[in-house]
C-alpha cells in the first residue's frame, strides 16, 4: 500500500518530497529498489605498501633466528638500522609477530602509583646520578650479597657498580669516592640522587659528598618508587633471562655483573634514549649514529616511497631534559 501511495506521490512530486509526506526514509525505499547482487562482494585492493608473502616471511626469520629471538622488536629494529639494514617499521614486527602467534610479554609487570619526587634536571650526562642498593640471593637461604650502582639519568649509562657481601657507609663512601674520579667530577658539577637507606644517609656519604662538592638529593620519606631511574634499571638486570634464582658464590654474582652491565653500556639499545647504548649518549657518539640512521631511512624511502605513504622516516630522537619529578615550566627555564 505504501508502495503504491510513493509510486503515485513520486510521479508529482518527485521521490524526494514523496518520501517526506508519507514520512518513509528516501534511503530505504531506494535500497528496496535495487536489484540484489548475486555471487561474493568483489575483494579489496592491496594497499601499495603492502609487504609481499616473502618479504613478511623473511622478517619473520630475521626475528626468530637465534640473534634476535629473545629481543623486543625495537631492540632488533636499532641494531639493523645500526647494521644498514631496513626491514619494516617496529610496529609492523609487532603485528607479525602477533599474526604468527609468537608475541608475547615475557616478563611480570607491576604498576605503581604516581607519587611526588624530587624535581631534578640533567641536560647533559654527568649532571645528575641516581645510586641505589638492591641485594642478590646468595648460595643458601638468608645469604645475599648486596648491589651498589650508580647510573647517569641522562644517558642510562652504569658509571659505577660493585658486590660486596655487607651493606656499609664506609663501604658506600669508598665506592661513590672512586666512581666521582673515575668521571673527573668537578665541584658543583653533580647532583647524586638516592633512597633514604641506612648508606645513603650515612655520615662518611654525607661527608664526602660536602669535600667533594657534590650536591646530595633524596627520596620523601615512606615513598618506595622515588628513585626511579634506579628501580628501572634493577628490574632489567632481575628481569634478564640469563638472572639465576641463588649465586653460588660472590665471585659469581660479580661475573654475572660484569657481563650484564658490559652489554647493558655497550650493546643494549634504551629505548629511553631513542634507542641508542647508554655508552653512545654518555660519550657523544649518539649524534654521529642518530645521522647514520637517518641515512640509511632516506635511502630506504627513496627506493619505496609508497612503503611510508609518501612520508619520510625518521630516526627516534636524542634525549633532551629528562628529570626525576617533573619540573614546572618556571623551574625549566632557570635551570636552562
Amino acid at each position: 500500500m505504501i508502495d503504491d501511495n510513493l509510486a503515485d506521490l513520486e510521479a508529482v512530486t518527485g521521490l524526494k518530497r514523496a518520501c517526506e509526506l508519507i514520512g518513509a526514509n528516501r534511503s530505504t525505499i531506494q535500497r528496496r529498489r535495487r536489484p540484489p547482487r548475486l555471487g561474493p562482494p568483489p575483494p579489496r585492493p592491496a594497499p601499495p605498501n603492502k609487504l609481499t608473502e616473502t618479504e613478511r616471511q623473511h622478517i619473520l626469520a630475521v626475528l626468530r633466528s637465534e640473534e634476535y629471538c629473545d629481543l623486543a622488536p625495537a631492540q632488533v629494529w636499532a641494531r639493523l638500522l645500526d647494521d644498514g639494514v631496513y626491514l619494516c617499521s617496529i610496529r609492523t614486527m609487532y603485528r607479525l609477530l602477533a599474526i604468527a602467534g609468537d608475541n608475547r610479554e615475557r616478563r611480570r609487570q607491576r604498576t605503581h602509583p604516581a607519587r611526588k619526587r624530587p624535581e631534578l634536571i640533567a641536560r647533559a650526562p654527568n649532571q645528575v646520578w641516581s645510586w641505589d642498593i638492591t641485594k642478590l640471593a646468595g648460595p643458601e637461604r638468608g645469604v645475599y650479597y648486596e648491589l651498589f650502582v650508580i647510573i647517569d639519568i641522562f644517558s642510562r649509562y652504569v658509571a659505577a657498580w660493585c658486590v660486596a657481601e655487607a651493606e656499609t657507609g664506609e663501604l658506600a663512601e669508598a665506592f661513590i669516592e672512586a666512581a666521582l674520579d673515575r668521571q673527573q667530577i668537578t665541584k658543583g658539577q653533580l647532583t647524586l640522587h638516592a633512597d633514604r637507606g641506612s648508606s645513603m644517609t650515612s655520615k662518611p656519604v654525607a661527608q664526602l659528598l660536602v669535600d667533594l662538592g657534590v650536591a646530595r638529593s633524596h627520596s620523601r620519606p615512606s615513598v618506595s618508587n622515588n628513585n626511579p631511574y634506579s628501580e628501572a634499571q634493577f628490574k632489567t638486570l632481575k628481569y634478564c633471562p640469563a638472572f639465576p634464582a641463588r649465586f653460588g658464590s660472590i665471585a659469581d654474582a660479580r661475573v654475572f655483573c660484569e657481563a650484564f652491565f658490559d652489554h647493558y653500556n655497550h650493546v643494549h639499545r634504551h629505548s629511553g634514549i631513542g634507542l641508542h647504548t647508554p655508552a653512545s649518549v654518555h660519550h657523544g657518539t649518539a649524534t654521529e649514529i642518530r645521522a647514520q640512521r637517518a641515512a640509511t631511512l632516506n635511502a630506504t624511502y627513496a627506493a619505496n616511497p609508497a612503503r611510508f605513504r609518501h612520508r619520510p622516516p625518521a630516526p627516534p630522537k636524542l634525549p633532551t631534559v629528562p628529570w626525576i619529578n617533573e619540573p614546572t615550566q618556571e623551574a625549566l627555564i632557570q635551570s636552562a
